[in-house]
């Protein structure tokens, strides 16, 4: 039987995803529209979440930064999952002065957090999304090349990696047949608690202004824009920070019963 973290973070995993997915076939009102006359207003039946100083649509605004959060953050886990593995997969099955090198280069990257890391690219190329995407994925690649290179240690070490070798199997075999699916628990847990680190990082980027740019709905953006108004109406602010908690807590929550379900040392 599932367990209740599972259960609680399935549930708030997939409200935040069933959000981003009508936000692309349903919104209530144009989510950039600006009306003076309905400036930071309460909840009503017209703006259910009420309306920002611009007077924009709060629920509609959340909609579109709920897509955004995902897109960010499923591209970003994605690209760390996908980089980080390769290199984790070489480093731990070839061993040696490869396993060295991208161990030392592991190292530097976790000198990097994505903050650091979106500065940096920042200055390079353009501040947005995709410099956004990029600083998040980067700066979590040494997290599942460290995880994957321990998993493919333990892994390669087993008698019927050994009996493949006997009978003749080539290593791009042995790995994508044997190794990987035995290595992959672990990096399915760390992909939903890395992507509540990612909902946390595009947040905390775009109300630094070095994520998704000011004209695109987005948490970090709404919070940026709501903290002069806190004294005249909380609801600007309390929206997309109610929304950035449920989400990281859905992710933790998601992991932490992937990690309980998968273990089979865990009661």
């Amino acid at each position: 039987m599932p367990k209740p973290n599972l259960l609680l973070g399935g549930l708030l995993v997939g409200l935040v995803v069933a959000a981003a997915l009508l936000s692309w076939v349903w919104l209530p009102h144009d989510p950039n529209a600006m009306n003076f006359a309905r400036q930071l207003e309460p909840p009503s039946h017209e703006h259910w979440l009420g309306t920002d100083n611009f007077g924009r649509d709060l629920f509609s605004r959340l909609l579109v930064g709920a897509r955004m959060t995902m897109l960010v953050g499923f591209i970003a886990v994605g690209l760390a999952i996908s980089v980080g593995c390769l290199l984790g997969v070489l480093a731990g099955y070839l061993g040696g002065l490869l396993d060295e090198v991208m161990m030392r280069l592991a190292d530097v990257l976790f000198a990097f957090p994505a903050i650091l890391m979106a500065l940096l690219l920042a200055a390079i190329f353009a501040p947005g999304t995709a410099t956004a995407m990029a600083a998040i994925g980067i700066a979590t690649v040494p997290v599942f090349a460290r995880l994957m290179r321990s998993s493919v240690l333990v892994v390669k070490e087993q008698d019927y990696l050994e009996a493949g070798r006997a009978l003749g199997a080539h290593h791009g075999r042995l790995i994508a047949r044997h190794i990987l699916p035995n290595a992959l628990s672990p990096i399915v847990v760390q992909a939903s608690l890395s992507l509540a680190v990612a909902v946390l990082a595009e947040a905390a980027l775009s109300f630094l202004g070095l994520g998704t740019p000011p004209r695109t709905p987005s948490w970090g953006n709404m919070l940026r824009e709501a903290q002069g108004f806190m004294a005249l109406s909380p609801y600007p602010a309390l929206v997309p920070g109610l929304a950035i908690a449920i989400t990281v807590l859905g992710w933790n929550l998601l992991g932490d019963g992937l990690r309980d379900r998968l273990d089979p040392r865990s009661g």
